[in-house]
């Protein structure tokens, strides 16, 4: 599980160092956000060898990872301990004065506090009204023990004791996982009734010889968590598919194909009855500028076997250009963008130009890697439409294939209905 742990600026930050560890020994990832108050009690030193993660209070660090939204929307959990006073305040009124609050404001997880201040603090009227409101938004406030506080003074605003946080927060989480499972598995029926779904997915593979071909790491899961989406919102689906390593959904019209030229065929026969396409197939950009009827020998004189590449066509570009000449095919046309950044540009900014250049309604921009995306259960993505506005910087939605199909469907269903003409 990912953990924000968010440390408040109270003489109680260094039993947090205590809760950092219990959730680093259970096995869980945590990113600590200390506000810069708290860092005067424990410093950032100490965060970052504990969590084994880099550590900073402000906005204006990692801005090339968008980090004040990535980490909210990443967030399995959100532990604020100790949630002072003043950070209640801030919470409940929905400032994002620093990192903390920034995260807080973009958590797609539970959010958890345990209070600490001085029982007057606690007991005050508007620190009441703020936790009123907090657990009204759906927010969890732990109600603080009772005890010694700072000096010689006693009662309630001490901070629980780090293993009953544990506990408690731990509690929360997986009753939050359970809701959401039960959310997951209700289907939202009628988004898409009466249309037309056609997704690709998989890896294409292009054949060097008999035995060996040229391909890449697509599992197809994100395709095939598409189509059940699909399935689930009321529409018809056609899954074209290419290398699978996952089961085809049931109730889907599934077109079996190889290689690339296998796959625009495919598309382009479709392309003429289906409401939406959605390109999420890892298509070969390259493939063998011959295919060996016999396997490929290794030379006796030990000289290396020269294989020359020709450039597969662009099948989304294409599909766009059919429609836009003939005037007919998909209403929405869905691409997608597995991209890594260099010294050039940015994953975003080559994005860009990607959809500039295919001309498709929406694309689907995620960063690819050996341990990114592809073959992995989870993923991040960004919907980029021609629509943004200069400037605009769609935010990065992150979680499971199937949530991430779920919002892509979501965008789809509103695409759609924007596009109906108004009574």
């Amino acid at each position: 599980m990912r953990v924000v742990l968010g440390v408040g600026g109270g003489i109680a930050a260094y039993k947090s160092a205590l809760l950092l560890r219990l959730f680093t020994e259970a096995g869980h990832s945590v990113q600590v956000i200390p506000t810069e108050a708290s860092t005067r009690f424990v410093g950032i030193a100490t965060w970052e060898a504990l969590s084994g993660h880099p550590v900073s209070t402000s906005v204006f660090d990692a801005v090339d990872t968008v980090n004040h939204v990535r980490l909210g929307h990443e967030a399995d959990l959100i532990v604020v301990a100790p949630a002072t006073a003043d950070l209640l305040a801030r919470a409940a009124a929905g400032l994002a004065s620093d990192l903390l609050t920034n995260t807080l404001l973009m958590a797609r997880g539970p959010v958890f506090f345990a209070p600490a201040m001085h029982t007057e603090m606690w007991n005050h009227p508007a620190t009441q009204a703020n936790v009123a409101t907090l657990r009204a938004r759906g927010a969890i406030v732990m109600e603080p023990a009772s005890g010694r506080l700072t000096g010689k003074d006693s009662g309630p605003g001490r901070l629980p004791e780090p293993e009953d946080i544990f506990a408690a927060a731990l509690a929360a989480a997986a009753e939050a996982g359970a809701d959401k499972a039960d959310q997951a598995a209700a289907p939202y029926s009628g988004r898409l009734a009466g249309k037309t779904v056609t997704v690709t997915a998989g890896g294409t593979r292009e054949p060097l010889d008999p035995v060996r071909f040229l391909g890449n790491r697509s599992s197809g899961k994100q395709g095939a968590a598409i189509a059940e989406a699909a399935l689930a919102a009321g529409a018809q689906v056609r899954l074209i598919a290419a290398h699978m390593e996952v089961p085809v959904p049931a109730g889907v019209e599934l077109v079996q194909v190889e290689t690339a030229l296998e796959l625009r065929k495919a598309v382009h026969a479709a392309a003429a009855s289906t409401d939406v396409l959605v390109m999420a197939a890892a298509v070969a950009d390259f493939r063998p500028g011959e295919n060996a009827e016999t396997k490929i020998k290794k030379r006796d004189d030990g000289a290396d076997p020269v294989i020359t590449l020709v450039r597969n066509p662009d099948i989304l570009q294409e599909t766009v250009q059919r429609r836009a000449e003939s005037g007919t095919g998909p209403a929405l046309i869905v691409g997608f963008a597995a991209e890594t950044g260099d010294g050039s540009a940015s994953v975003l900014e080559y994005g860009r130009r990607k959809l500039e250049r295919k001309g498709c309604d929406l694309l689907v921009l995620n960063q690819v890697g050996r341990s990114l995306v592809f073959g992995q259960d989870t993923t991040e993505v960004r919907i980029l439409s021609p629509l943004d506005g200069p400037g605009t910087e769609p935010a990065a939605v992150a979680g499971s294939k199937a949530e991430i199909a779920r919002h892509i469907l979501d965008r789809i269903a509103e695409e759609l209905d924007a596009a109906l003409p108004s009574v």
